[in-house]
């Protein structure tokens, strides 16, 4: 792919060429978006687009919902806890990175075990492991998500 976009800008010299800068505005494109989708070394690089969005899920009796927006993620349960932090990917993995204002550790780095367009794994370094989260589409719980027996 990238043989293309170097041929198609070294032919962009081209004075007959009419369609030259269609080719020039098409490679401008491809580097930016491969320039933003790097990172630097010390960050990890913006979550793939499979992982943005809303999760939700039922994690000891408490529903727990995770959002990702770029790099940035937020977690919340319905026992209060609030955390922010990072997502993305590292060393070829997506990990997620969290601080909770409560200070629990319970999910302070995850690991994304698999993401498909529905459903979502993680395993936290922490004791509570792996969590299997459904996708919230819309602002709408999904349909068969357990929450009756979900506490106020």
């Amino acid at each position: 792919m990238g043989a293309l976009v170097l041929t198609g800008c070294s032919g962009g010299g081209s004075k007959d060429d009419s369609s030259s800068s269609t080719p020039n505005a098409s490679a401008t494109t491809t580097s930016t978006a491969t320039a933003d989708s790097g990172g630097s070394d010390s960050s990890p690089s913006a979550a793939s687009d499979g992982l943005q969005g809303s999760w939700l899920a039922t994690t000891d009796g408490k529903a727990v919902a995770l959002v990702v927006t770029g790099k940035q993620a937020g977690l919340f349960t319905t026992g209060g806890t609030v955390c922010s932090g990072t997502a993305g990917e590292e060393a070829g993995m997506q990990m997620i990175h969290l601080k909770c204002t409560d200070g629990t550790k319970t999910r302070a780095t995850g690991m994304v075990n698999t993401v498909s367009k529905s459903g979502l794994s993680i395993t936290w370094s922490g004791s509570l492991g792996k969590e299997t989260y459904t996708r919230s589409e819309g602002g709408k719980l999904p349909s068969g998500l357990p929450t009756a027996s979900l506490g106020s």
